[in-house]
Formats: structure tokens, sequence, C-alpha cells
């Protein structure tokens, strides 16, 4: 097997993975993309590690060590994110991250253009 397949998979998903983090407004699918991102970046550990043991007879399949590393880190990593969208969840009730991040900066206003009510109140009263 040749190893441009692995590869071209490979960034056919790590660019699924990318698209689903920059498009997603749900914080569990930001996660799940994350996830898509880390599984590619595995498969061309292994193509490569798989690819370079066919030159030298005696490896140490470290791309194959290296990916169960990986692998591990993912699962603590979307155990711990995943409490965290919990937590969110029940404290504000969305998991949309545009509106956390609005209520994360608070009601700034934007411009001198923009006002807040009280200001708009004082400004008819």
């Amino acid at each position: 097997m040749h190893l441009a397949y692995p590869a071209v998979l490979s960034a056919l998903l790590f660019s699924t993975g990318l698209y689903g983090v920059l498009a997603r407004r749900n914080a569990i699918l930001v996660l799940m993309s994350v996830e898509l991102m880390l599984n590619a970046v595995n498969l061309n550990l292994v193509a490569f590690d798989v690819w370079l043991s066919k030159a030298a007879r005696e490896t140490l399949h470290s791309g194959q060590a290296l990916t169960l590393f990986t692998i591990a880190i993912a699962a603590a990593e979307i155990g711990i994110g995943l409490a965290i969208v919990l937590a969110v969840y029940r404290n504000r009730g969305t998991s949309d991250i545009d509106k956390l991040r609005d209520t994360a900066e608070g009601h700034e206003s934007d411009g001198p253009g923009d006002a807040t009510a009280a200001e708009k109140a004082e400004a008819t009263a």
C-alpha cells in the first residue's frame, strides 16, 4: 500500500475536524471535532511508522507508541472537557459557545454609538 492513501485520508479527517472546530457553536461538537483531528494525527503516525519500518528491519515502532500516548491524552482531555461542558450547562442552561462568550464578557458597549438600556432611560428623562 502506498503512503499517499493514509496521508490523503488523514488530511481529509483533519480538515473535517478543523471545519467542525471553526464552524460549530455547540461545545460538545467542538470537542468531537478536536477528537477527529487527533485521530487524523494518529493515522499519520501509524502510517509513517509502518512506512519507515519497511526501510529498517529492527525498529522500535515509536510512531505506534506515540499514538497510544496520544490516545491516552485524548481520553483524559475529553473526560475533563465533557465535565466542564456539563458543569457550564447546569449553571447557564446552554452549551452554545457564542452565548457563553457573551455572558462571560458582560454587556459592555462595543462602540460609542451603542448605549445600554440605563443610558437610554437617562437620555429620555
